[in-house]
């Protein structure tokens, strides 16, 4: 057996600590302290007053940054790799640190709290319906703090779907955003094709989010909204196109068929919908962040699930459309399924 086959349990002790890196990534992005090194303070002295904290506790701060692959270090002096430098300095347009307020909000700890009680019941051990409870704060939230995280395949979606010359049979580019939150999707949508005119589906409290997004984009007089349950709404029809992003994992197989069911009435004649999802291979164990986003819907929902494409195809043909295809959006996790009526 060779040195790098020999059992360890270095893995055991990331793991079991691992609950530190997110608390580090958090402090540090509280701290502003990914912007103050870009502005230029990149030693611990220098750090300290801008950071308002100890110098001890920035030092050993930024050198766990640097083991984790955030930080870069020569001599005493810090600086961002070009993730920290793209993702999580203020400046940037691409601007990370706001999704926290959702990713990391005490629901989510809530929820794996237990996980041992988590499996033995096979459902969320949150009280009533977890995450899909009608109306719940948390979903402000994401609506706040995870707009700039959707930009990449907000834009790969319109790229797919030909946003920029679309035109549906009335001559507008009707678009129907259900479980819209941020809106950036719909937004996006109506910034590429002048002809779009978007509705959002949501609960009240997040649609104010979207509204407010919508005007700061400058579509606000394209962009409508719906406020109820995806269930039980009235969705309306002659839609060219359906958006469902991130919307199916939270449910069991049944379910989405029942939501894909109401998508294709909704939809005119050849319309299409835009799935967004993290898609597993058959394996279910790879790529990583799509096969181990089951354990998230495990931990969250009632029932939902990862789902592969094969599932997907099938839930979408189960509901009448009459093809599917799956579209990558990498390096974003993400996929998306267009299914065509």
């Amino acid at each position: 057996m060779t040195d790098s086959a020999q059992p360890s349990p270095v893995l055991f002790f990331e793991t079991m600590n691992a609950y530190q890196r997110t608390a580090v990534l958090k402090g540090a992005i509280e701290l502003d302290l990914f912007t103050a090194i870009g502005e230029g303070a990149t030693t611990a002295i220098e750090l300290a007053p801008r950071c308002q904290a100890s110098g001890r506790g920035i030092r050993i701060l930024c050198d766990y940054l640097t083991v984790i692959g955030f930080l870069t270090k020569q001599g005493d002096r810090y600086g961002l790799t070009p993730d920290a430098a793209m993702f999580l300095d203020r400046r940037s347009p691409a601007y990370l640190g706001t999704a926290t307020r959702f990713l990391a909000n005490p629901t989510s700890y809530e929820a794996f709290s237990n996980v041992a009680e988590l499996v033995r019941k096979g459902t969320t051990i949150l009280p009533g319906e977890g995450m899909t409870e009608p109306e719940r704060k948390e979903w402000v939230e994401f609506a706040r703090g995870m707009a700039p995280l959707m930009h990449v395949p907000a834009a790969g979606i319109a790229s797919i779907l030909g946003a920029k010359d679309a035109v549906g049979a009335s001559g507008k580019w009707k678009v129907l955003d259900i479980a819209a939150g941020h809106g950036m999707f719909g937004i996006t949508l109506a910034k590429h094709n002048p002809q779009a005119e978007i509705t959002a589906l949501d609960w009240r409290n997040v649609l104010e989010v979207a509204r407010e997004n919508a005007q700061a984009a400058g579509v606000s007089g394209r962009y409508h909204t719906i406020a109820g349950s995806a269930f039980e709404a009235e969705l309306g029809t002659g839609y060219d196109v359906v958006l469902l992003t991130n919307i199916l994992h939270h449910f069991d197989v049944a379910t989405c068929e029942a939501l894909l069911g109401r998508v294709h009435a909704a939809l005119a004649p050849g319309g299409r919908a835009a799935i967004l999802e993290f898609v597993p291979n058959d394996d279910r164990v790879s790529p990583p962040q799509a096969a181990t986003f089951a354990m998230m819907m495990l931990g969250m929902t009632p029932a939902g699930d990862a789902y592969t494409f094969r599932e997907l195809e099938n839930m979408c043909r189960n509901a009448g459309f009459a093809a599917a295809t799956l579209h990558p959006l990498a390096p974003h996790p993400e996929a998306v399924v267009v299914a065509t009526k």
